[in-house]
């Protein structure tokens, strides 16, 4: 019935393999296909991550399927057997060491890269903000300088760092380019910075990475990376196409329910400061901390 049984579990294990395998074939894992800068980083550091832990994993894994073999009971095993051994400080030192070395690589590789991606990834250029605001359920993008807005989907300039501010104006969310970064959280009265960068122009497929209700599953957004010229006629098209952004609009937008994409030509002058503000002016006041959310620009 062992054998049976341990015949079983290889068999349950292959077809798991097999199946991760083809599934990553046929889908395109695009956390591990970066498009941008910070990307790339966040990229090295996955793989630095799974190399280091694999120099833990895979010899622990075969030595539990050795000794799960090579002691296994049957009849006839000439297995040694030694109860007079108490410890050996060579292997203490060997399963102590390496996972400080480990723990300690790891941990220096990220606090180094963590703390250049809070400033921008590119000196040279002149970078754009964009306002972002978690509703229930979509995405409004404030454009601060272009004075437009847009709703589930953004356009970017390829090869332009843009540091996207975030707010909630419902429950927190986490914003989220896996091609492009990481995720940053959207929370009721904080405005968080993230840096990001489209190395080339494309389609890149955003997303809340966090549970938020009802409609979370279709709090998705599209973000489009163009070239300079045409990022700077698609913001006249909207100035002379779309309808403004009414402070009565803002209101039934961030009422709960879904959306479909929409252009907006303007908004209202400190729409985004006065979001922050109602949900966190108390919070902002009581830490002793004044933000001047108009001025909020990008940092060297």
């Amino acid at each position: 019935m062992e054998r049976k049984h341990l015949k079983l579990l290889g068999i349950f294990f292959l077809i798991g393999i097999i199946a991760l395998l083809s599934t990553g074939c046929s889908n395109k894992f695009i956390v591990l296909d970066p498009k941008g800068p910070v990307g790339q980083t966040e990229y090295h550091l996955i793989v630095l991550s799974t190399i280091l832990v694999a120099i833990v994993i895979i010899p622990v894994l075969a030595i539990l399927f050795y000794i799960v073999y090579r002691f296994r009971d049957k009849p006839g095993n000439k297995a040694p057997f030694s109860p007079e051994w108490a410890d050996s400080k060579i292997l203490e030192v060997i399963w102590w060491g390496i996972p400080i070395v480990i723990i300690g690589v790891l941990g220096f590789y990220t606090a180094r890269d963590t703390f250049a991606l809070t400033k921008s990834p590119v000196k040279d250029t002149k970078p754009i903000t964009i306002q972002v605001t978690s509703l229930d359920w979509k995405w409004l993008f404030q454009y601060p300088d272009q004075k437009i807005a847009t709703v589930n989907y953004v356009e970017i300039p390829a090869g332009i760092p843009v540091q996207f501010v975030l707010t909630a104006d419902a429950p927190m969310n986490s914003f989220w380019i896996p091609q492009l970064g990481g995720q940053e959280y959207t929370m009721p009265g904080m405005a968080m910075r993230l840096w990001l960068q489209a190395d080339q122009p494309g389609e890149y497929y955003g997303t809340g990475a966090n549970f938020t209700g009802k409609g979370f599953a279709h709090m998705q957004f599209q973000m489009v990376a163009k070239q300079q010229s045409e990022f700077e006629s698609w913001v006249k098209q909207v100035k002379n196409t779309a309808s403004p952004l009414t402070k009565d609009g803002y209101e039934e937008l961030a009422k709960p329910g879904l959306a479909d994409k929409t252009s907006y030509s303007s908004y209202p002058d400190g729409l985004f400061e006065e979001t922050v503000n109602k949900n966190g002016g108390q919070y902002m006041q009581h830490s002793g901390k004044d933000h001047d959310m108009q001025t909020m620009k990008m940092e060297p």
